[in-house]
């Protein structure tokens, strides 16, 4: 492999964990606005509170990035049905469960090599490049983040703090 290819990689990996440790971070100041009720809300039973969505978040990143490159995403013991069972009582217990999972995926992701890329790994009995894998959960968990973060705003309603740039005239 050329040193552009090398350079390339790297920075991939770089830029990643940057992204994934930013998502993190904006979700945790999400939950931080929010009193420990609104955790909990969820609109109708065909939706999700927030709490049920970091435990769904949590399962996916344990089963799919413990043992990443030796045994497949979708592990056995996995309970998926059961992440979307009202299971975490307080904010604490949902601090631990995401947690749990953020420091199994991001410690997978320091773990990889350039070299490893595109090597295969496989979720569902499919293969997927480790480029591919990693862009599966970056499409999947921010979409999650984006979730946490419309629920949070509508139950704060005026008193929701951007997290980013605000709107002329607003907080």
């Amino acid at each position: 492999m050329t040193n552009t290819h090398n350079e390339i990689s790297s920075e991939y990996l770089r830029v990643i964990k940057l992204r994934f440790r930013e998502m993190k971070s904006t979700a945790e100041k999400t939950f931080d606005q929010l009193d420990g009720e609104m955790l909990f809300w969820f609109p109708n039973d065909n939706s999700n509170s927030i709490s049920i969505i970091v435990k769904h978040m949590s399962g996916n990143m344990v089963s799919r990035w413990t043992d990443f490159l030796n045994s497949d995403g979708e592990k056995p013991d996995r309970d998926r049905d059961g992440e979307f069972e009202h299971t975490i009582s307080n904010r604490n217990e949902l601090y631990e469960v995401w947690e749990k999972g953020w420091n199994v995926f991001l410690n997978a992701l320091d773990s990889i090599e350039e070299d490893q890329l595109h090597r295969k790994i496989f979720i569902r009995n499919e293969p997927h490049t480790l480029i591919e894998a990693i862009e599966r959960q970056m499409y999947h968990y921010s979409s999650h983040v984006g979730q946490i973060i419309y629920i949070a705003k509508q139950l704060k309603s005026e008193g929701w703090t951007s997290l980013t740039i605000p709107k002329k005239n607003n907080n």
